[in-house]
């Protein structure tokens, strides 16, 4: 018996310092990190990376990261989105307009016009559980990152073009 005490002590010990090891990982993370670690995430990390932003999403931040996973980009027609793609600056409108330069979590979402990195607004609601951004629903949230935080979104939101 003394044995078995013994051993399940070490499992919780190891289990323990484990996943204390995540979140330390966690929040040496960048966004950027979160983004190209997730499968789900693919198409957006090689458009941040097409779009020179990985440097501007390293950086101390904070960010709050509103993600299209990869079915999001699939639902944008191919010529639009091989178009957005291939304008550099019509490409960093789209991304920036995903990001807000502050670190908001899920929970603290309001029924507000929040400023984008982009410059413009984007309209996030909640209603009880759910949690919407324009009109991409937040599928996934609090991804946290040490320079901020991303949640998984359904849609690509469409940001006005500067001019």
């Amino acid at each position: 018996m003394t044995f078995l005490v013994r051993k399940l002590f070490a499992m919780s010990a190891f289990a323990m310092l484990s996943s204390a090891a995540g979140v330390a990982m966690s929040q040496t993370a960048t966004v950027v990190d979160v983004i190209s670690g997730n499968p789900s995430l693919s198409t957006l990390s090689g458009l941040i990376q097409k779009a020179g932003l990985v440097d501007t999403l390293k950086s101390v931040g904070p960010f709050t990261v509103f993600a299209p996973n990869n079915d999001a980009f699939k639902a944008v027609p191919a010529k639009a989105l091989e178009g957005i793609a291939n304008n550099p600056a019509r490409l960093n409108e789209v991304l920036t307009f995903h990001v807000l330069p502050a670190k908001v979590m899920a929970g603290q979402v309001t029924n507000a016009k929040v400023k984008t990195v982009h410059g413009a607004n984007i309209e996030t609601s909640v209603a009880g559980n759910f949690v919407t951004v324009e009109s991409g629903m937040v599928i996934s949230a609090d991804l946290q990152a040490g320079n901020g935080v991303v949640h998984i979104i359904d849609s690509v939101l469409d940001a006005p073009v500067k001019n």
